[in-house]
């Protein structure tokens, strides 16, 4: 997926003193795949409700420099696309997706799949993901010419090994065929997978409806997006983190805001974004948790937050 985003930047042609604008929640290989090719990245804060951005201000980071939009749908959550295209196309903007954690998962019209109506989308196959392969990835675009350019991209800039022609920049972003086997046999299983996690979230979200004193980010299931992870907010959230390791329960604080990162040099202080990540908690989740695992992380949790009450 760090590769993809890598590739579309390229093939966009990012440079030094071109801007992207990237949501402050993200994991940092969105915005590294801009620094990376010399580009500045310019944060832009998320929604109140859901740490995915807020498109209505989209407008307000846009300056001559800007080139492209990054927009990334969170645990499947989907981004306002409509408004991103259009103000894309008013400012002339390139967009490209960050849908390693959207796929499979519909726009709200529902005709569509993130990711694949924009310039580019690029996915992940980590193995956090809905379909893991160790580590890798893919791009999705509708524009042949950015086809054949990120098929040059991905091989040194050539585009046969039998007949070289040295064009462009590129190098060996090539995935191996042991991953890729590896892909299309978790293929089989993508539905079981797809549903599992929807029936955990449908049992947290009934249970954490009881519980005072924190609040699940919502993940639309209704309309098809899926939630790879079961994400909470918590305002004692280093406290209940604590207590839950005592218990042998293993949780995940959310990542610090990109504005954080001193090599951004961004100055940002959005509070959207800082409550995410001051309170945001990761609970025991994923297509390979047994729903016993669940019930007891569950269980645990109540009794915590009861006796702190």
């Amino acid at each position: 997926g760090s590769v993809a985003l890598l590739m579309a930047m390229m093939a966009i042609g990012i440079a030094p003193g071109d801007e992207v604008i990237v949501p402050n929640r993200t994991w940092i290989a969105t915005a590294h795949a801009v620094t990376l090719l010399g580009g500045k990245v310019v944060l832009a804060d998320v929604l109140p409700d859901k740490p995915i951005m807020d498109v209505s201000k989209l407008e307000s980071y846009i300056t001559k420099n800007t080139k492209a939009v990054i927009p990334v749908p969170l645990n499947g959550r989907a981004v306002d696309m409509k408004s991103v295209w259009e103000v894309a196309k008013k400012h002339n903007l390139k967009v490209i997706e960050d849908s390693a954690q959207g796929l499979l998962c519909p726009y709200a019209s529902g005709r569509h799949y993130m990711g694949t109506r924009s310039d580019m989308g690029c996915f992940s196959f980590s193995i956090a993901k809905l379909l893991p392969t160790g580590q890798g990835g893919f791009i999705a675009t509708n524009d042949v010419e950015h086809y054949a350019n990120l098929k040059r991209i991905r091989m040194h800039g050539v585009d046969s090994l039998m007949h070289c022609r040295f064009n462009q920049p590129g190098f060996n972003f090539r995935i191996t065929d042991m991953q890729s086997a590896l892909g299309l046999s978790q293929l089989k299983t993508i539905e079981q997978r797809i549903e599992k996690l929807k029936t955990i979230y449908g049992i947290y979200e009934k249970a954490l409806n009881e519980i005072k004193n924190i609040s699940l980010i919502k993940v639309n299931v209704e309309n098809g997006e899926i939630p790879i992870y079961i994400e909470i907010i918590c305002q004692n959230r280093d406290e209940l983190k604590a207590r839950l390791a005592m218990a042998n329960i293993e949780t995940k604080e959310f990542y610090p805001n990109l504005n954080t990162a001193k090599h951004l040099e961004q100055l940002a202080e959005d509070k959207n974004s800082n409550r995410f990540e001051s309170q945001g908690l990761t609970l025991p989740s994923g297509p390979g948790q047994s729903f016993d695992d669940i019930r007891r992380s569950i269980s645990v949790l109540k009794s915590v937050l009861e006796n702190e009450g």
